[in-house]
């Protein structure tokens, strides 16, 4: 049987990892599109789709909820940068109070 303060801690490196991941995610979403979008994309090609699809499907809520309070500089979208920093805090905040 494990003491509750490392079960705790466990927990809140749970979460730190899980945000992470999120963020590594978050990252490639950016990044894939922006190279597919300069015509780094095959056309027709079902990896290459079935890859951006699974980040949209992940990235885009979140990234949605951000985007209607942070306005779009021109072409500069500057609510991925604030979701990875917000997600960061207040994981690390929920992982402090459980450990």
């Amino acid at each position: 049987m494990t003491p509750i303060a490392s079960t705790g801690s466990q927990i809140g490196g749970y979460i730190e990892t899980l945000a992470t991941v999120y963020t590594i995610v978050m990252l490639a979403y950016i990044l894939s599109s922006l190279y597919f979008s300069f015509g780094g994309r095959v056309p027709y090609s079902r990896t290459s789709s079935a890859v951006l699809g699974f980040l949209r499907d992940v990235c885009e809520p979140v990234l949605g909820f951000f985007r209607r309070f942070i306005p779009a500089l021109g072409p500069l979208d500057l609510s991925p940068i604030v979701a990875i920093f917000v997600i960061q805090f207040v994981a690390r905040i929920i992982a402090n109070a459980i450990s």
